[in-house]
């Protein structure tokens, strides 16, 4: 695990975290004092309703935003001192991310999608590690279609594949059976825990499914932008 060498043990930490937009001329607190720490190897959901400020956090926790207070430690940097050339240096080299709309790009092949963050990387034999984990979900005989070719489950594969081809530490996943039905989603979900398994990635999901966040170890419960309980399964 980077920086284990200076006795870290929490993934990420999250102290006093708060989070206030403006929003006409009034402050809108989207999070409030939300405390917690994420060990190597966990697997987390963050639950609540929607407007509870889910997606918010998730956004702070992977310094994709900044908080309005507090603070955030991954692998023991301090996101709200870096800036946002340092903190995407350590997004790549830590972080990967599964999204709701999948968010691959249109205009790149299957193929070329899962290739990105190993190129970001400077990996080698990227084209082959690619094909290898488009055949873990499945999908290799579709390496040279484009997204607008794929079902949204395929394109949801594409995307496991690509998470998890820079061999991330840490993955996020924003609602990633959100836009599936219900078998799709279900063969997703198999797929995200049986590659996480065989990576040792931490794993942290955003879900408003319950039934999907009731497989991960930990619940985190978010209501009106406050950690109502945070739980063991």
């Amino acid at each position: 695990m980077g920086n284990n060498e200076s006795g870290l043990s929490d993934v990420l930490e999250i102290q006093d975290l708060s989070k206030t937009y403006k929003s006409n001329n009034r402050d809108l607190t989207v999070l409030s004092e939300i405390n917690f720490k994420i060990k190597p190897g966990e697997t987390v959901s963050i639950v609540g309703p929607s407007g509870s400020g889910k997606t918010t956090l998730l956004g702070l926790c992977a310094g994709l935003d900044q908080a309005s207070t507090g603070n955030v430690k991954l692998y023991g940097n301090d996101l709200g001192s870096l800036n946002e050339d340092q903190r995407a240096l350590i997004r790549n080299q830590n972080v990967g991310f599964i999204f709701q709309n999948f968010q691959l790009i249109p205009t790149l092949t299957a193929l070329e999608n899962v290739t990105i963050p190993l190129e970001l990387q400077g990996a080698k034999n990227v084209k082959q590690r690619a094909l290898e984990l488009l055949d873990r979900v499945g999908l290799k005989d579709r390496a040279t279609h484009y997204p607008n070719q794929l079902s949204g489950g395929e394109q949801q594969r594409v995307s496991l594949a690509r998470a998890f081809s820079n061999e991330p530490k840490l993955l996020f996943a924003d609602e990633p059976t959100g836009n599936l039905d219900g078998d799709t989603g279900d063969k997703i979900e198999e797929l995200l825990f049986d590659l996480n398994k065989e990576k040792g990635t931490t794993l942290i999901i955003v879900t408003h499914d319950l039934e999907l966040a009731s497989r991960t170890q930990r619940v985190i419960k978010l209501k009106s932008g406050k950690i109502v309980s945070d739980s063991l399964n």
